[in-house]
This record gives C-alpha cells, structure tokens and sequence, in this order.
C-alpha cells in the first residue's frame, strides 16, 4: 500500500487549517487516513505548525513519502533533518573530531600571487615615502610615552 503524509483541508470556506496525516496515496484528500500526526494553521501571525516529530520519524522510517508541501513543513520543523540523519543521508561529525579541529592551529595567509606588484599604491592621494612613514611612526610612539608619564 503507497503511504503518503500529506495534508487534509479543515475549516471555514476561506479559512483554511490542515491536518497533517498519513493516509493511503489512492484516497481522496480529505478521505480516510491512517493516522493524524500534526496540524498546520497558515492564517495566524506567524503560521502554527505542530508536528508529532517521533510519529512522523516512525512512518518516514517505514517509507511514507511526504508531499512537496509537508516535507516542508517537516524541514521546519526539524523532522526531516531528524529523520536524514537517522537515515545516514547526512553524516554529522562526531565529538573527537570537533576537538581536533578547535585544537588545529589556524591557517596561513597565502602569499600574493606573482603578477601582482609589491607595492601598494593609493589612488587620488600621494603615499608617503617611506622615510616619512617611519618617522611618523617613531614620532607618534615618543608621543604616547610623554603622555602616558
């Protein structure tokens, strides 16, 4: 038997609300279902979406295929990541090797590639000769050492 989870139409004509549920893929939309595992209301400010996550594991893990709407909705949730994991559609990275990359130093800047010149030059503005730099320099730390005694 095809199993679905998908949503039923519940509510007021223009007021919808769902019903997420399992139920056979050849039933009608609001027909019998199997099993109701959450509901979702789009009306209210932010929407509402309950979802029984270990339910929806549980017939995700038996082969029940979400429709594009409910896999979304399960995504939001953080079924489907559940469910991935558990699966081994996604691997996680264990705790030792966490800790050998926290403890790893950090990388080293790559050297500028050849064609690119040495010098920096400043558009619209005329650099300083070198000279100029370095006694700015020392005249700046001369000054901080007065002040600061």
């Amino acid at each position: 038997m095809p199993v679905k989870i998908r949503l039923t139409r519940m509510g007021k004509k223009k007021q919808p609300s769902y019903r997420v549920v399992v139920m056979d893929s050849r039933q009608p939309r609001d027909g019998k279902y199997i099993e109701q595992i959450g509901r979702y209301d789009p009306l209210q400010d932010p929407s509402v979406i309950e979802i029984d996550q270990d339910r929806a594991n549980l017939w995700l893990a038996r082969g029940a295929q979400p429709t594009e709407r409910v896999a979304k909705l399960l995504e939001a949730t953080g079924a489907m990541t559940q469910h991935k994991v558990a699966s081994g559609k996604i691997h996680t990275v264990g705790e030792g090797a966490v800790e050998e990359t926290e403890a790893a130093p950090a990388p080293v800047a790559a050297a500028p590639p050849a064609d690119m010149p040495g010098e920096i030059h400043v558009v619209g503005g005329d650099a300083p000769a070198d000279e100029d730099v370095e006694e700015t320099a020392a005249t700046d730390t001369a000054a901080t050492d007065e002040e600061s005694e």
